[in-house]
């Protein structure tokens, strides 16, 4: 004697023996509660879910960027004036400090104070330049090479970019 099988509500689709509104439902359960995977067996079905990502790769990096050698090249940037500051020389004889953060660019330790360094400076290694906050952190930025400051290219005060230009320094020749 065969069974008889029951009628299936109104808008209920079974597919290859998945009750689809059944699957509809546990995606609703998984989504609710922030499943990322589901494993469900009943009469003989086993049915696995699991939510698609987007993007299967590893978590999204920062883009990275190298900054030109500091012996610069034709191709290197050009640097940009900034209002009420020279013009730089050549690049070719100008070492170029770049920001290694994104942030504010101060150009002195308190707003009342001077300059950290100003156009015509003689820096040394080591000297702070500038100060870049950053989370409210204040991050010291300074020289890498012995000189002259030829170009200061950021306003105080004013954001600024990974790898942005900050200073232009003549660099002293080794003795």
């Amino acid at each position: 004697m065969a069974k008889k099988s029951k009628p299936k509500p109104a808008g209920t689709s079974v597919a290859g023996g998945v009750d689809l509104t059944e699957a509809k439902r546990l995606l609703a359960f998984m989504e609710e509660h922030g499943l990322e995977e589901f494993e469900y067996t009943r009469g003989g079905v086993h049915l696995r879910l699991k939510k698609a990502s987007i993007g299967t790769s590893p978590a999204p990096r920062m883009p990275s960027w190298d900054p030109p050698a500091t012996g610069h090249s034709p191709a290197a940037e050009a640097p940009r004036p900034v209002a009420g500051h020279a013009a730089a020389p050549p690049a070719s004889d100008v070492h170029v400090i770049k920001s290694p953060i994104v942030g504010t660019f101060y150009a002195s330790p308190s707003p009342n104070a001077d300059a950290f360094v100003s156009v015509g400076a003689r820096v040394e290694p080591g000297q702070v330049l500038c100060i870049i906050e950053a989370m409210k952190l204040m991050n010291e930025i300074e020289s890498d090479v012995a000189g002259e400051v030829v170009q200061v290219f950021v306003e105080n005060g004013k954001p600024v970019e990974y790898g942005e230009s900050l200073f232009g320094i003549r660099a002293r020749a080794k003795k």
